[in-house]
């Protein structure tokens, strides 16, 4: 495989976990091997009104030079409403030539339905889905920390800090525990807005015995410099080889700012394979709901584009009214 191909592949599994995590039951994998998968998009998640399924394939070339083959199924989306989605849809692509774009395609869509619930006309009717309710985690998983001497040396450079750094330790959150054949996976979350408070959270979560002692303790930050428009950023993956970029890829996507996510993994010897990536994922999306740092498609849209020019292309669109089929050709 070329190294090219090897990079966009890495890309486009990192943005997959990330979607899965993101979306949970919503998101449904058609066939892995052809990467071919399915997203069913309501306005409302709890009383849908309006409902639709994006279903996308990724060439190899996606995300950096070719955008995704995507497919759009709804009975209902017929006429100018379709070309108007697709052109919102192709405008998004060309805003964000060699991103990842799935998350701001799907909210895209989202925002739509909204917009058309909000309108006068009666929704079709929907059959309610019906959600399993997870499995009840243990109990004795941290809930809050005692002051207990550090285990683990904490070693970089906050030289790069801010120029006015705050002293005060951050207020720590606690997510709600995973568990997978006796793996254990916690999140933890905490506002930061320079390297020394990442520092100092690190020190204060390992001041607790039980987080200490976990196999891996993953994190990930994004600060957000007001003077230079850019993200700080890094992540750690303490010894759970790529976990800490792809946590850090998630928290791209959602394109958080100022807050730093710390997954603790107890290993309860039996190995999970790429199911415990998605549980880091799950757990760290979950808190970063929770506490409100999600931000709004157009905001990601934003942060993600890069104003870079597009060669012309061409989409073609299937004549059969309850499918829309788009593919594009780079000239």
């Amino acid at each position: 495989m070329a190294e090219g191909d090897a990079g966009s592949d890495q890309r486009q599994n990192e943005e997959i976990e990330a979607m899965a995590a993101i979306y949970g039951e919503e998101w449904c994998v058609i066939d892995d091997c052809a990467k071919i998968f399915c997203i069913r998009i309501s306005d409302d998640i709890d009383d849908p009104k309006w409902t639709l399924c994006l279903q996308v394939m990724l060439p190899n070339e996606y995300p950096g030079t070719a955008p995704p083959i995507y497919q759009l199924n709804a009975p209902w989306l017929k006429g100018q409403e379709r070309t108007d989605l697709s052109n919102s849809l192709e405008e998004i692509y060309i805003q964000n030539i060699g991103e990842s774009i799935l998350y701001l395609w799907v909210e895209k869509i989202r925002d739509v339905l909204i917009q058309k619930s909000q309108m006068t006309e009666p929704g079709p009717e929907v059959k309610k889905k019906t959600e399993e309710e997870d499995a009840e985690c243990e109990d004795d998983v941290i809930l809050a920390c005692q002051p207990e001497n550090p285990v683990k040396a904490l070693d970089f450079d906050i030289s790069a800090s801010r120029t006015v750094e705050l002293e005060e330790l951050p207020p720590i959150d606690h997510g709600v525990p995973i568990t997978d054949r006796r793996s254990t996976f916690q999140a933890h979350l905490a506002p930061v807005v320079c390297p020394k408070q990442v520092k100092m959270v690190l020190a204060k979560l390992y001041e607790n015995k039980k987080i200490a002692s976990a196999t891996h303790n993953i994190y990930a930050y994004r600060i957000y410099c007001e003077d230079k428009q850019t993200f700080l950023q890094d992540c750690e993956d303490d010894g759970e080889t790529a976990a800490g970029g792809r946590l850090l890829h998630l928290m791209e996507i959602l394109n958080v700012k100022n807050v730093m996510v710390v997954v603790s993994r107890w290993y309860g010897g039996i190995l999970l394979g790429p199911d415990r990536f998605k549980h880091i994922n799950n757990c760290a999306r979950n808190i970063l709901v929770e506490k409100n740092y999600t931000s709004s498609p157009e905001e990601s849209s934003k942060a993600l584009g890069k104003n870079k020019k597009c060669s012309p292309w061409s989409s073609g669109l299937s004549e059969n009214p309850g499918v829309s089929i788009c593919s594009y050709v780079l000239k």
